[in-house]
């Protein structure tokens, strides 16, 4: 069975990668990743993220301000992103969400920008991406009231490290779960508990690379080849081949993305 993987999560414009992206990317399919997501977290790497997507067929775009940059947002940003996610090659809003971790941007701003992003979500009808670090009771907050009577929400908990309350909430929202490379440290037995309930129709695996390279690599720069450990990790924890594994998460992927 051959694997085909898609990393849902990617800042493929990093300076880390700029030397060597010919190669990066023929490592990723060569690794069976049929398609990487581009994650813009400002517009400048949105529209760094659209022209890899111009560049590389493997490549699809997301189009947002990283809950850490809002407050750097000039006053045209936001319509800029608006114009940038209608784009044909984004398929997804953000990384949205917010992070109390750093201490970059006011929590009241980065709500502002979260409640934008998934309005623009639902005008789009394109799904967003939630990032979330130390803010688990303010996240699930901004979704209730979000997903208001209607109580569905069209996204995925980017690179998910919550606790198994987090996990209920975001699946009862209709949320995906994405996990990343966190769930292969050794000592991360807790996180790989959660990632077993999670039902198989709901789960997503992504890099956040060059960010937080999975165990063989940790403390390295990660890529979108590493995805395969992930997933590996994620089909023994459910009991299930790395192919089987990998055929679900993709097929996860393209149906939340609407991709062919």
């Amino acid at each position: 069975m051959t694997i085909r993987l898609i990393d849902t999560h990617c800042h493929l414009d990093s300076e880390s990668f700029h030397q060597e992206i010919d190669q990066v990317v023929q490592r990723a399919n060569d690794a069976g990743v049929e398609k990487i997501l581009a994650i813009g977290i400002t517009v400048e790497t949105t529209q760094a993220a659209i022209l890899l997507s111009n560049r590389y067929p493997c490549v699809l775009a997301m189009a947002g301000i990283h809950p850490n940059h809002t407050h750097e947002a000039k006053p045209d940003d936001w319509e800029r992103i608006e114009d940038l996610a209608a784009h044909p090659h984004v398929i997804g809003v953000g990384e949205t969400g917010l992070d109390k971790y750093w201490d970059f941007a006011p929590l009241e701003i980065q709500r502002d920008y979260f409640f934008r992003h998934i309005e623009l979500s639902r005008k789009l009808k394109k799904p967003f991406a939630v990032h979330c670090r130390e803010a688990e009771p303010e996240v699930l907050d901004v979704l209730r009231t979000a997903a208001g009577e209607e109580g569905h929400l069209n996204g995925l908990m980017h690179a998910f490290c919550g606790n198994s309350e987090t996990a209920k909430t975001c699946l009862e929202l209709g949320l995906y779960l994405s996990f990343g490379g966190m769930l292969t440290y050794k000592k991360n037995d807790s996180l790989r508990e959660i990632a077993r309930t999670i039902p198989l129709d709901r789960l997503l695996v992504e890099t956040d690379a060059p960010y937080l390279a999975p165990q063989p690599w940790r403390g390295k720069r990660n890529e979108p080849a590493y995805v395969a450990e992930t997933n590996r990790v994620l089909a023994e924890v459910h009991g299930l081949s790395p192919e089987e594994m990998a055929n679900i998460t993709t097929s996860n992927a393209k149906r939340l993305f609407r991709l062919p």
